[in-house]
Formats: C-alpha cells, sequence, structure tokens
C-alpha cells in the first residue's frame, strides 16, 4: 500500500525513480516515485513519525518496497564492469568486481518483501532536535550519519567504531527509536531497516511501483 494514505507527513526521496543513485539512472520497476509497504510495515513507520514530532524531527524514506525487476537491474549493472560512473560518490573504497561477494549486491532483496524500508531523519524544528541529536542541525536538512544513503563502504556500517561521537550517537539514537516500534536494522547499512514481524516473509513480489 502507499505509504503516504497512513503517514502523510514521511517525507519521501525516492532515489531509484531518478538518476541520483548508484547506477546513475533510473532503475526498471518503478513506475512512481512512490513509497510502498505492507501495511503492518506502513502502520509501524507512521507510528514512527508521531513518536520523532515531540523532538522536532521527522523521516525521510529513500527505498521501500522494491520490484526482483528493480534487483535484477541492479544485478546486471553489477556484472557490467566497464560502467563505473559512479565509483567516486557511491563505491570509492571497493572495486566494482567485488561489489557481490561484499554483500553490497544480491539477486534477492528484503525490500521485494514489502516491509523493509531506507531512510534517515529530517530536521522540522532545529531547537527541539538539538536536545537529543549531535552535529550540524538546521530546518529542513538531514541529520549528520556519517555518509550519504547507498555508501557501499564500511563506513555505512552502523556501529562503525571509526566514526566519531556524533556519527554513532546519531545512528543509535535512530536505531533506539525504530526499535521501540519493531524494526531491526541491518548492521551494514545505518539506513536499512525491516519489520521484525514481516507478514511476508518467504514472499518476493514482481509488481511495479506505480
Amino acid at each position: 500500500m502507499p505509504l503516504h494514505t497512513l503517514a502523510p507527513t514521511v517525507q519521501q526521496d525516492m532515489r531509484y525513480f531518478g538518476s541520483h543513485n548508484f547506477m546513475g539512472r533510473r532503475v526498471a520497476g518503478y513506475e512512481a516515485p512512490r513509497c510502498w509497504l505492507s501495511r503492518p510495515a506502513a502502520l509501524a513507520l507512521a507510528a514512527v513519525q508521531r513518536d520523532l514530532a515531540p523532538w522536532g524531527l521527522g523521516l525521510k524514506v529513500f527505498d521501500c518496497y522494491r520490484p526482483q525487476a528493480a534487483v535484477d537491474d541492479f544485478v546486471r549493472w553489477g556484472a557490467d564492469l566497464t560502467d563505473q560512473r559512479t565509483k567516486a560518490e557511491y563505491y570509492p573504497r571497493v572495486p566494482k568486481s567485488e561489489l557481490f561477494a561484499r554483500g553490497y549486491i544480491a539477486e534477492r532483496s528484503g525490500h521485494s518483501r514489502a516491509s523493509t524500508v531506507d531512510l534517515s531523519l529530517v530536521v522540522l524544528d532545529a531547537a527541539t532536535a538539538r536536545t537529543v541529536l549531535l552535529g550540524a542541525i538546521a530546518n529542513g536538512q538531514e541529520i549528520d550519519m556519517g555518509t550519504p544513503f547507498d555508501l557501499f563502504d564500511e563506513r555505512s556500517h552502523t556501529d562503525n567504531p571509526t566514526l566519531g561521537v556524533t556519527v554513532r550517537h546519531n545512528r543509535q539514537w535512530l536505531r533506539a527509536v525504530m526499535q521501540r516500534h519493531g524494526w531491526r536494522n541491518l548492521p551494514e547499512e545505518w539506513w536499512h531497516y525491516t519489520l521484525q514481524n514481516e507478514p511476508y516473509p518467504d514472499r518476493y513480489f514482481k509488481r511495479p511501483v506505480r
């Protein structure tokens, strides 16, 4: 279901519908810039959004349900070693030939089960947000998480010990809020959360995002 029907205030920056992503183009299967999730996942994300409001914060989602056609497109891109246009921005320290072996690209994705989401925090009231989070905080800006979304790098690991206090605090704070509402984090990606009690744990859907 479309997330906006239950959580209309969650900001949506659906990266795979456009060109601001590691492939540098629109990804197959994304026919509209919309976040789709299973109903339980959408309800749980709406609960997180309500929890964040008193702290002057909100959610911004980058990817939600991902059709299998998109995953297949990722795999084709990963196998084409001649296309390295986005290396400097998205995988500067990892050879493209190793993206599969290191787990950054796979032939199946939890996103295709419709209960996984990639997200970050955005500031709605800077003065209030500064009481719980660290770093440069300004209205309308994303919170400092140390790396951008979809950086294929160990720096994106949620608990990477080499990162500063600010980044570690902000990532852990986000994780704590998400866990209170039934989400678990993927340790290799600070932005990646899956509903613990997802309704379709063995399904991989093919319907395009429209």
